[in-house]
């Protein structure tokens, strides 16, 4: 058994200063095991007690090269000697923003961020100016940031969104203005019809449908067929801008994200996380009329926007991105981790469903497929959070959270994999009992 003594006095510790303990709610594991860090290299991270683990969380995502990566380091170094911020835009910025343009299909123009909170919050608002339209679609399980606008029918029990011909928009916090559930209109994931019938009725108040490519934040459920091609000609056919929220798969499951993937064109796209490698960065764009109204009476801006560490983070990831084969890479080691996890699923009998791409993949118990939240709030929650605790006793950290997908980064070795593998394997017959 691991020894966690220095965590739980570090929790005590820091419940004293800060509410629960952490500086984000989904830090929290519960009282006595939540784990707090002591460093991170590669594929690793390491506790304050020194136990050791193969890391899948990475950070939530933005690590997609590996922990403490020297390229990426070094390059943040070099850059903040000479200064961390400035009120001016630099050259290095640029540079970041022409990557980004040349890599991913259909963006023109960029602006930078710090969070992708503030790259989905600015890109709601450009699409509000330049509709001249309030209502947004957002779908249910979807999560677009920590902003009050999209914090709706996130993570809230599907019994309480009501009839899925008719969802209630359910706020998922205290303290966000329930005035402003009247801008906005949920739905449930891949409905089809549904959306159809709710573009028919509202399609001309509606200034954009915001969406992540598959369900980041719930199980990673993928989109079904030709379903995101729908909400892509419904907005131009309404007039709707089209938001397609890559904070997750930006940078991640291709150079080009989802856009390339499934050959979109989106008005507008948000990016963080695996942008800069876990260094502060995000960045929106799109289409450059749409664009081009910022600063024409369309306020964007942030006093972190050009950060030297994020930007500099950016740059470099990109660079690594851009001259070597590190998505394919991922993206090989990943399908044969998702392969064998879902082979070890069926030897022992678990009906389930595998879900997600390889760079970050997930699986639901007790069901054989999940297509929104409501159906994946059915599935067995209990068994899959036994599963990962077992593997967290054995050295292996997926999230403690069901929602949250696997992530893989470059540093993920076949033993990695195969030691992975293995530990999944005992995990799963040890919590079948």
């Amino acid at each position: 058994m691991k020894n966690f003594a220095k965590s739980q006095a570090m929790q005590k510790r820091a419940q004293q200063i800060t509410p629960l303990g952490v500086n984000s709610n989904f830090r929290y594991w519960g009282e006595g095991i939540t784990p707090y860090v002591s460093k991170g290299k590669g594929a690793y991270l390491w506790d304050v007690d020194g136990n050791r683990y193969i890391d899948y969380r990475m950070a939530f995502g933005p690590i997609i090269l590996g922990h403490a990566v020297d390229e990426i380091d070094n390059k943040v170094a070099e850059e903040i000697r000479n200064g961390v911020l400035f009120a001016m835009t630099g050259e290095l910025e640029l540079e970041v923003e022409e990557m980004i343009i040349n890599m991913v299909p259909g963006v023109q123009m960029v602006r930078l961020a710090t969070t992708g909170t503030e790259a989905t919050m600015h890109a709601i608002r450009v699409a509000r100016a330049f509709t001249g339209r309030e209502m947004i679609v957002k779908f249910e399980g979807n999560y677009h940031g920590f902003h009050d606008n999209t914090l709706w029918s996130t993570y809230a029990p599907a019994e309480a969104y009501g009839s899925p011909r008719s969802p209630i928009p359910v706020p998922a916090s205290s303290g966000i203005p329930r005035t402003l559930g009247s801008l906005i209109i949920t739905l449930p994931f891949n409905d089809k019809e549904g959306f159809e019938r709710v573009m028919f009725s509202y399609g001309r108040q509606i200034a954009a449908v915001i969406t992540e490519p598959c369900q980041g934040n719930c199980g990673a459920i993928l989109p079904q067929p030709g379903f995101l091609d729908l909400v892509q000609q419904k907005c131009t056919e309404y007039g709707a801008m089209f938001i397609l929220d890559e904070v997750k798969t930006g940078f991640r499951i291709g150079n080009g994200g989802a856009q390339e993937y499934y050959n979109l064109s989106p008005d507008l796209i948000t990016y963080a996380k695996a942008l800069g490698n876990g260094y502060p960065a995000a960045a929106f764009g799109g289409k450059r009329e749409v664009m081009e109204i910022i600063g024409r009476g369309v306020a964007q801006g942030g006093t972190y926007t050009n950060n030297k560490p994020g930007v500099a983070g950016a740059w470099a990831t990109l660079k690594m991105l851009q001259e070597k084969p590190i998505l394919a890479e991922i993206e090989q080691r990943g399908k044969r981790l998702m392969d064998g996890v879902d082979q070890i699923l069926t030897e022992e009998g678990l009906v389930h469903t595998m879900n997600g791409y390889p760079a970050m993949f997930s699986f639901a118990i007790g069901a054989e497929q999940v297509t929104n939240q409501r159906e994946w709030n059915k599935t067995d929650h209990d068994l899959y959070l036994s599963i990962m605790d077992k593997m967290m006793e054995r050295g292996v950290m997926p999230d403690m959270d069901a929602r949250e997908p696997w992530f893989m980064a470059h540093a993920h070795s076949e033993a990695d994999v195969d030691e992975t593998l293995t530990v999944f394997r005992e995990a799963v017959r040890e919590a079948k009992g």
